[in-house]
């Protein structure tokens, strides 16, 4: 099965980096983000990457050249997530898994891919609590009596990505229409009962800020990464 990451935005927000080099090639330990996203696939048995490019395509080109079950694809300089995915559908012709090239979590990907299969639907994304962007703090007669720096809150849940798609999903993207994955596509596709999610309960963690790429790099120091952790 194939797995397509997506890696062609600017990550503007990330700025200290990506003025010289696209976002998923920000190291985190050792790795860059997208090695440490390609690795823990293949540690559930998925072999075939396709790496929807748009942004320094050139960098992770030159970087993956030697890996001939990774296809890159520049996919356009300006082109939104559901354009990405478009210009792709020539070589998904079956089911496909689906991320982003800036997350990372310990989901359990064999589930996912059960749950996908079970529900019938033509996509299932992965739904997973929000990092906490502040540290957690609790007062008692003014006094800080606790404070905490937790990587993810544990209330309410967001799109995590991690989808699983069905190539039908492709009637729901227009060849030359620029548009969010996440906007339209999503939006008619619940409205057609055609979209399910997997809770994941567990850690996932997405680098948009300087801050961010700290947190997920404190975790490789400690050793106490949860994606790395088998």
């Amino acid at each position: 099965m194939k797995v397509i990451i997506l890696a062609g935005g600017r990550g503007t927000r990330i700025s200290e980096y990506t003025k010289t080099i696209p976002k998923p090639m920000i190291k985190i330990g050792r790795k860059t983000i997208l090695e440490h996203i390609i690795k823990y696939y293949e540690r559930f048995g998925f072999k075939e990457f396709i790496i929807a490019t748009g942004y320094k395509s050139k960098i992770i080109e030159n970087h993956f050249k030697k890996k001939k079950q990774i296809k890159i694809v520049n996919t356009g300089l300006n082109t939104l997530t559901g354009l990405r995915i478009k210009k792709l559908e020539k070589y998904l012709d079956k089911t496909f898994m689906l991320t982003y090239g800036d997350g990372l979590s310990n989901i359990n990907l064999n589930k996912l891919l059960k749950f996908h299969k079970k529900h019938k639907r033509l996509a299932t994304l992965t739904s997973v609590h929000p990092p906490a962007r502040f540290g957690e703090i609790e007062t008692k007669e003014s006094l800080v009596s606790k404070f905490e720096e937790k990587p993810q809150l544990q209330k309410g849940w967001i799109n995590g990505g991690f989808f699983v798609f069905e190539p039908g999903f492709f009637k729901y993207l227009l060849p030359k229409k620029n548009v969010m994955l996440e906007r339209e596509p999503i939006k008619k596709m619940v409205k057609k009962r055609e979209l399910s999610a997997y809770k994941h309960e567990g850690f996932w963690f997405c680098m948009d800020t300087l801050r961010d790429k700290n947190v997920l790099e404190n975790l490789v120091k400690s050793k106490k990464a949860p994606w790395l952790i088998k």
